[in-house]
């Protein structure tokens, strides 16, 4: 019997199978908990009540995420019309029984778990499928059936055994993908580096309404402001139909956690950034966030509940590493002084109530501190962490968007790595629209204080739109922030190397995303060395031919650093 017959994975089509489900069983090509499920696994036909869509509905890909040493969540969502404005991609209201399989080869010639999964109307069609019974540290591939239509083929991998030491890893962390500022290339490059863990810290999608007939603009969105559900759908499926984040998502299994442009920019807790919406706001959160599981591939326990929703979580790799992916937004108290988007000076940040994370989520970050035995302690999360002071005058003007709103909430974190003796404390940031390298210290007030860890942030992958390249390397403010040791403001993403030996970081650079298809190039590298405290510089490659001059005025190098990190 030819259970599969004819599929498509990209532009090659799948080789059938040519296996009973006696044959499977007894080859052990199904296994445990599948081998329960093999007779509806080879039922590959609509549900009784569903028809099956006239084309193709896989249109926005396939993604893994959250591994654990047995397991990893699986994900799609079908759409026949992607951009349709009800949010639901074209599709009708019927249930659709999917297929899914789990195979240790690309050509699934030895499937190892497989079932089937209901991609409901209620959900946007979107199914989440948390596969188990793997074995640590391997290599899988995944691919989803609705009747005659094939998913493409995803790539993912599990974690390694909790105690296992050595090893390595492959890791690239990516943030702020603005569909109308350029071509998600960055994406791209990411992909045929062939990471084994990809970070997203933030800023998925962008909330504002498309722009005008005649812009200038590459691409440009579909529909108004998210706000409702139907908005954040549509919104959504607009950024998974692109074939460049596609491949992103396929090639590895991903971390996620939002920022504000995945809700509303510069929200804080229950403020929005428009006091005035405040009463529809919690609406339009809880909107958000259910768009937002729905189209991640995250674990149960992150389903909204309403308005809330739990994302921050920890992650090991084996003993080298354990990421803690934290949430800076849904529990954090409202930006000093009234303002979200300005450097300024401000006396509410000297309260030491203040949070950036809430007490609860702090509290959880110092026992996972405690309790850590990972040569590698790395924080997955939004905002800038270290010192920004914007002057150079004393008056310690900060961004009230980053930790520098909040210096009371960064110094219990890092008190509490330092108390914990955490061995390696690193820190990856997203959100500006910039690559950096920043030390921590462990009091930003003195420049003379201490490194305690290092801080490494990405550029966005769009936002922003062209950049340019400063041959020193410098941001100017780096003369009155000696923590701050690197500045490039092209787009791109961060790839990273790690060992029980190093944390190296790469800062990948697209020099143009208003093109398709441009080159990818490694702009600087730094590393960090297992029980050293610091970070230093081991490659330098200054552009050429897409720099551009720096803003010369300190005036100007403000203004442009809040239009960068706010819009």
């Amino acid at each position: 019997m030819n259970i599969w017959g004819p599929a498509l994975d990209g532009q090659k089509r799948f080789r059938a199978m040519q296996l009973t489900r006696r044959s499977l069983v007894k080859t052990g090509l199904i296994t445990g908990g599948a081998a329960a499920m093999a007779a509806a696994t080879l039922d590959t036909r609509a549900s009784a009540a569903a028809v099956l869509p006239r084309s193709n509905p896989f249109t926005l890909g396939v993604a893994s995420g959250d591994p654990w040493p047995t397991g990893v969540v699986i994900w799609t969502r079908l759409a026949v019309s992607p951009l349709a404005a009800n949010g639901l991609g074209g599709m009708s209201s019927s249930t659709q029984t999917l297929v899914w399989q789990v195979a240790t080869d690309s050509k699934f010639a030895k499937v190892v778990r497989s079932g089937t999964v209901a991609a409901m109307s209620k959900n946007a069609h979107s199914v989440h499928v948390d596969v188990g019974g793997l074995l640590p540290g391997r290599v899988y591939f995944y691919r989803f059936r609705l009747g005659r239509y094939f998913s493409r083929v995803g790539r993912t991998r599990t974690a390694p055994a909790y105690d296992a030491v050595g090893g390595s890893l492959s890791m690239s962390f990516v943030s702020c993908a603005h569909y109308e500022y350029g071509w998600f290339t960055a994406y791209r490059r990411l992909a045929e580096d062939q990471p084994d863990l990809v970070l997203h810290l933030g800023d998925y999608m962008y909330e504002y309404k498309g722009s005008p007939p005649g812009s200038d603009t590459p691409r440009q969105h579909v529909g108004p402001e998210t706000v409702t559900l139907a908005n954040y759908r549509q919104r959504l499926a607009q950024y998974h139909a692109a074939p460049d984040l596609q491949a992103a998502h396929a090639v590895a299994p991903w971390l996620v956690v939002f920022d504000d442009h995945d809700v509303d920019n510069n929200w804080a807790d229950e403020t929005p950034e428009n006091a005035a919406s405040v009463p529809g706001f919690m609406t339009r959160r809880a909107a958000a966030f259910k768009a937002y599981y729905e189209n991640m591939p995250l674990r149960k326990a992150s389903i909204p509940s309403g308005p809330d929703m739990q994302v921050y979580r920890r992650r090991p790799w084996g003993r080298l590493a354990n990421f803690h992916m934290l949430d800076t937004r849904q529990y954090r108290d409202v930006p000093g002084c009234g303002s979200g988007d300005t450097f300024k000076e401000c006396p509410e940040n000297d309260d030491p109530a203040r949070s950036l994370m809430g007490a609860a989520q702090e509290k959880w970050l110092a026992e996972g501190f405690a309790g850590s035995r990972a040569t590698w302690d790395i924080l997955g999360q939004q905002v800038f962490f270290g010192r920004r002071d914007a002057t150079s005058t004393p008056d310690n003007t900060v961004s009230m968007q980053s930790w520098d709103g909040y210096p009371a909430s960064r110094a219990r974190v890092t008190d509490s790595w330092m108390k914990a003796q955490v061995r390696n404390p690193i820190v990856l940031t997203g959100d500006v629209h910039a690559h950096w390298a920043s030390e921590v210290l462990a009091d930003f007030s003195d420049h003379d204080s201490p490194v305690v860890g290092s801080e490494f942030v990405c550029s966005s992958i769009t936002a922003g739109g062209d950049g340019y390249d400063v041959p020193s390397g410098q941001h100017p403010w780096a003369a009155y922030n000696p923590n701050l040791k690197f500045w490039n403001n092209q787009r791109g993403y961060c790839k990273t190397k790690i060992t029980p030996d190093s944390f190296t970081v790469d800062y990948r650079c697209v020099p143009r995303v208003s093109v398709k298809g441009a080159a990818a190039y490694t702009r600087a590298r730094f590393v960090v060395d297992d029980g050293i405290r610091g970070m230093r510089q081991t490659y330098d490659n200054p552009s050429t031919a897409y720099s551009a001059p720096a803003p010369t005025t300190e005036r100007k190098m403000i203004r442009d650093t809040v239009a960068a990190e706010t819009h």
